[in-house]
């Protein structure tokens, strides 16, 4: 029997995320999958500001951005949404490819010592005091011994079943179908979904060669596991569409539904969920692979806390405290998307209505930010605007020179950022833990999502995941002391 720390079981864009969270800070992985090898299939096709955001607090975005495109919008059920003045340095979405990110994080995780382990499903678990034991199949049955295990294998999770935790929510009422395709006669311009008849349908280029092509029916409920061929698919695409370009040469073809589950909790003892495992919805706005990123990032950095020594007890509690009501949130959003895309006279009136609101820019701002999860508040103590809210990636200058917010979070430590020469506490007895760092901002307010300009505080604590634990808005405020011991430790 082979030990590690923690087990990942997955390995896609949220468990090789998780990896390389874990591997940051130090601690053993696991890093299995039941596929025999990675499939190659394109899958989801964006991210977000806030998922920008936090690949570059690792120092993987520089790689990842000239691989996208930029796009200045998302959209709503299909209805536009600018997000061209949101106060973020990503004010876009990054249709990148998931076969091309699973790529660029599969390198870096790599690089960190976490390589994929294929043929390696997980087959059982046997929770203990101390640890569990994971039991691995595939060619090469084996036993592993780690703390934890993270379920990252996304709707149909072994470890969710094998945890005994419910998957609660919603049957589908519709279908999707999708290929990625090249075309004879493609159209002059991209279709984006386009209502006609029973569904809408999407015609758009990712990369020079190929086209991705979508059709959205609501006359149509597919059984789990049914296989879609290209010709059902092209005579589907037909019928909705009025034309097929001249389709051939299907790299892939495959179909979603509005199947909405989310676990019932995200923790049972060692074992935690994320990602499809934890939630699955209707794929509006581009919002699943974003949201299952930041489950990781929020879960790792408390996992290595804990192994080191260093976390309270409840600090574990937090994961579900703070993720769980943001996957209902995304299900509840996009069961609203599909119910807003459903044919029909009585339904373009209300789209008709909701396009009209949008139009403003308060709901408009509310719609967007909530997609790109720029408006993200934990609940944490403090007043401030700023508490519990993701820190902007302020310009600074220190000692050493120019750097960003985002930079001083890339080896995923905690950051006391004292700022502007304001005479702060100096986390004395957490200099082990925490890195404090003084600098002067380049600007003199900081903008923030939802809320406005605010002025530059005296000083911040900002989590490994780029979120305020503590902001001081003048030299005199006080609670670091507690914000340290809650969220990093006890002193030493």
């Amino acid at each position: 029997m082979t030990t590690t720390d923690v087990v990942i079981a997955g390995s896609g864009p949220v468990g090789l995320m998780m990896a390389i969270e874990l591997r940051l800070a130090g601690v053993e992985v696991a890093l299995v999958d039941g596929l025999p090898a990675r499939t190659g299939e394109s899958r989801a096709g964006g991210i977000h500001a806030r998922t920008m955001e936090i690949f570059d607090q690792r120092g993987l975005l520089d790689h990842m951005l000239p691989l996208g495109k930029p796009l200045q919008a998302g959209h709503f059920s299909g209805i536009p949404l600018n997000f061209a003045d949101f106060d973020t340095r990503y004010p876009f979405t990054l249709a990148l490819l998931q076969s091309v990110i699973e790529r660029e994080l599969d390198r870096h995780a790599s690089k960190l010592g976490a390589s994929v382990q294929w043929d390696s499903p997980v087959t059982g678990l046997a929770q203990h005091d101390d640890g569990i034991d994971v039991e691995i199949g595939g060619a090469h049955p084996r036993r592993i011994r780690a703390k934890y295990l993270v379920g990252c294998d996304g709707a149909r999770s072994a470890v969710r079943k094998l945890a005994g935790i419910d998957f609660a929510g919603t049957d589908p009422t519709m279908a999707g179908l999708l290929a990625d395709v090249e075309l004879a006669d493609p159209p002059a311009a991209p279709f984006f979904a386009t209502r006609r008849g029973p569904g809408d349908f999407s015609v758009f280029q990712f990369e020079p060669g190929w086209y991705r092509l979508i059709v959205q029916r609501h006359d149509l409920v597919l059984p789990r596991g049914t296989v879609i061929g290209f010709e059902e698919f092209r005579e589907s695409f037909r019928e909705v569409a009025g034309t097929d370009f001249g389709m051939h040469s299907p790299q892939w073809v495959s179909y979603f539904g509005d199947t909405a589950r989310q676990a019932t909790q995200y923790r049972a003892g060692r074992v935690f969920l994320a990602g499809d495992a934890a939630h699955i919805h209707y794929p509006a706005g581009g919002q699943g692979l974003n949201l299952g990123v930041q489950d990781a990032v929020n879960l790792g950095w408390k996992l290595a806390a804990t192994l080191r020594g260093d976390a309270p007890a409840d600090l574990l509690d937090t994961y579900e405290s703070e993720r769980l009501p943001l996957g209902a949130r995304v299900l509840h959003n996009t069961r609203a998307q599909t119910a807003l895309a459903r044919p029909g006279a009585h339904i373009d009136a209300l789209r008709d209505t909701v396009r009209g609101m949008i139009e403003k820019d308060e709901v408009r701002t509310e719609l967007g930010l909530m997609i790109t999860a720029l408006d993200i508040r934990y609940d944490t103590k403090g007043d401030h605007p700023l508490t519990g809210r993701r820190v902007p990636d302020a310009d600074l200058t220190t000692a050493a020179g120019d750097t960003r917010v985002c930079e001083l979070l890339h080896t995923a430590r905690p950051v006391l950022l004292r700022l502007n020469g304001n005479d702060t506490p100096t986390a004395e007895g957490w200099r082990d833990r925490v890195d404090v760092v003084d600098a002067t901002s380049r600007t003199e307010r900081w903008a923030i999502p939802g809320v406005g300009d605010i002025p530059v505080p005296a000083a911040v604590l900002i989590r490994p995941d780029g979120y305020a634990a503590w902001v001081a808005a003048d030299a005199d405020a006080n609670g670091l002391t507690e914000a340290l011991v809650t969220w990093i430790g006890a002193r030493r």
